[in-house]
């Protein structure tokens, strides 16, 4: 059995939100560049750059790449011989969010309850996922999801008759009628099969596979570069000035589920994509 403090969970968790916050991932960097490459729409080349020049500022200057700082979502593999010393998971979750959001001068954007809406002041509490999985690491995947494209993320309930061709289409429909609110280039997160909850969990977990690398099932590969071709055929582009590039991945977990079901649950998320992971 292997002990890890929750001391040393605090620091890593205070450590990721910061850097999620200040500096995007190489994936993100390279889908601007390719992006630039291929957009054929001046506007739509004027944004891409402006944004790739607003990612190498927030990475030099130590300051948020937007000023929504999101709601921290953390998926976390707890391995089942590793024993936590020294408080709870959750508790020195939160406290990592607290201590980064508060020294990383980041916006606190949690309110205690949607019905008071009074701001927590610190960022807490974070939305945790554990799964228990075998050895003894301890691997954290931190998403800072901002407000705007989370409020245009999107769920239905299909039914098997509406087949593939069904759930291609609702994919397609949750990224025109986000149009220009989420901030596109958008990353689309979907989770089919399962059941309500469980296919909306799928949809944030796509999130974190870099982005630009093939589905390990390849039948689902060729039907996110369908869709992801189809989304940037709508013309939306980078911040809804229009252009190729409304979407920069569409991104695909499926599970099975019920004879009677087909849920789909589309998460979209915007340009920024700040997400960090670390094992300890």
């Amino acid at each position: 059995m292997r002990e890890v403090d929750a001391s040393a969970i605090v620091d890593a968790i205070k450590k990721l939100c910061m850097e999620a916050n200040y500096d995007l991932e190489p994936d993100m960097l390279r889908a601007f560049d390719r992006a630039l490459t291929t957009e054929r729409s001046a506007a739509g080349r004027q944004v891409l750059q402006t944004l790739k020049d607003n990612a190498r500022m927030a990475q030099t200057k130590r300051m948020p790449y937007c000023q929504d700082t999101g709601v921290v979502v953390c998926f976390v593999e707890l391995g089942q011989e590793v024993h936590l010393t020294g408080g709870g998971l959750d508790e020195a979750i939160n406290e990592g969010v607290r201590q980064g959001y508060t020294e990383g001068y980041l916006r606190a954007s949690i309110v205690r309850s949607p019905f008071d809406r009074v701001n927590t002041g610190d960022n807490t509490p974070a939305v945790i996922h554990v799964d228990v999985v075998p050895g003894a690491t301890l691997r954290f995947s931190l998403m800072a999801k901002g407000g705007g494209c989370e409020n245009r993320s999107k769920y239905k309930m299909l039914t098997p008759a509406d087949g593939l061709e069904g759930v291609k289409g609702w994919i397609l429909e949750c990224v025109r009628t986000a149009g220009p609110d989420a901030c596109p280039p958008l990353i689309v997160g979907v989770g089919v099969g399962g059941t309500f909850e469980k296919a909306a969990i799928l949809s944030k977990k796509a999130l974190f596979r870099e982005l630009g690398s093939p589905n390990p099932d390849p039948a689902i590969g060729a039907i996110e570069r369908e869709v992801l071709e189809r989304a940037n055929r709508l013309g939306i582009g980078p911040q809804g000035y229009g252009g190729d590039t409304t979407a920069f991945g569409v991104h695909i977990l499926a599970a099975p589920c019920h004879i009677t079901s087909l849920p789909v649950a589309v998460t979209i998320e915007c340009h920024a994509h700040r997400h960090k992971e670390v094992t300890l």
